[in-house]
């Protein structure tokens, strides 16, 4: 919404006294009163219509943001299941290492001197 601002100095219509000689000048008054209102009606539609043209931007920002973080979330799942996998993978070849290559095989005999 339009606010008054210095730069842009109030219209002020002067409102004519009421005599018998001067009902044109009450017309005038009312007329301009009346433009003024129009003015003020054009402007907030105007305002309104800048207001939803932000609105509907912002909303469709918001949906690209929304969807965005979506398939961020999906990819970090992927990447945790895939991360699980692997350790298990570790874990198993760690295993099968130390049961091949360390697996105690009973007493054992100091090498001949």
């Amino acid at each position: 919404m339009s606010a008054h601002t210095p730069d842009k100095p109030a219209v002020i219509v002067p409102l004519a006294s009421v005599s018998k000689g001067q009902p044109a000048q009450v017309d005038d008054s009312g007329r301009a009163i009346v433009a003024l209102l129009k003015k003020a009606a054009e402007m907030a539609k105007d305002d309104s219509a800048r207001a939803m043209d932000l609105v509907y931007k912002l909303s469709s920002q918001l949906r690209g943001a929304e969807e965005r973080a979506r398939q961020l979330e999906a990819q970090a799942a992927d990447f945790h299941d895939r991360a699980v996998r692997a350790e298990e993978w570790l874990r198993r070849i760690h295993n099968e290492v130390e049961h091949a290559f360390f697996q105690d095989k009973g007493p054992r005999r100091p090498p001949p001197a």
